[in-house]
């Protein structure tokens, strides 16, 4: 199956070889789908390879050619109704890290993971803290925007040395704790206006390669 985004790309290349005879620019394409960056692109045009519906000619600039009809393809009818998100850097589920972004890059989630009441962005894990709860590292953690989080949520936090992690909260009085899920980790204490809450834990995605 394919995502929205695939399934639009596809098209547009699908209408652009028809007419032009030479596949778009990644500047044409990143405009035609409404992206932000070409590696988002990359991607897109890889997943379509991989599946079968596209075929990049080797040492020829610009060309790739459409290798499957859609409408003739099993099981297409029903696009999954994935949502793109935003990529914001990296999370540590460990010691916190330096809270980076890079809102050039997004990703699709299913929207089993996501609400339409809400706004997400994605964070790529890094360590091992949280890994009773299921959380890896290399994960990537949907977050949902809030700047609240009760008792026992996971959440990721922001402390005000710019430093983001991913934790269980726990609010006792006017002293916040995260918890890990890993006995090797420490449980950390911080004054509620050391710390802001950027989002909740909606889900994680796992790539297996």
């Amino acid at each position: 199956m394919l995502t929205r985004k695939q399934k639009e790309l596809f098209d547009y290349l699908s209408k652009y070889l028809a007419k032009n005879h030479i596949s778009p620019s990644f500047e044409e394409m990143k405009i035609a789908v409404n992206l932000k960056s070409k590696s988002g692109i990359h991607r897109l045009i890889t997943s379509l390879e991989q599946r079968g519906f596209i075929k990049r000619l080797k040492h020829k600039a610009r060309a790739m050619e459409i290798t499957k009809n859609f409408e003739n393809y099993p099981n297409q009818n029903s696009i999954e109704n994935d949502l793109s998100i935003p990529l914001i850097g990296s999370i540590a589920a460990g010691n916190p890290i330096e809270a980076l972004e890079n809102p050039d890059e997004y990703i699709s989630v299913p929207n089993s993971l996501v609400s339409s009441h809400f706004k997400y962005f994605g964070l790529k894990v890094k360590g091992l803290s949280m890994i009773e709860k299921g959380i890896f590292d290399g994960d990537i953690a949907v977050i949902k925007k809030t700047n609240s989080a009760e008792n026992g949520t996971i959440a990721a936090v922001l402390t005000n040395d710019n430093e983001v992690t991913l934790k269980t909260v726990k609010i006792e009085n006017n002293t916040i704790y995260l918890i890990p899920a890993n006995k090797n980790y420490k449980t950390k204490e911080y004054n509620l206006g050391e710390i802001q809450v950027q989002g909740t834990l909606s889900g994680i995605i796992r790539k297996y390669n």
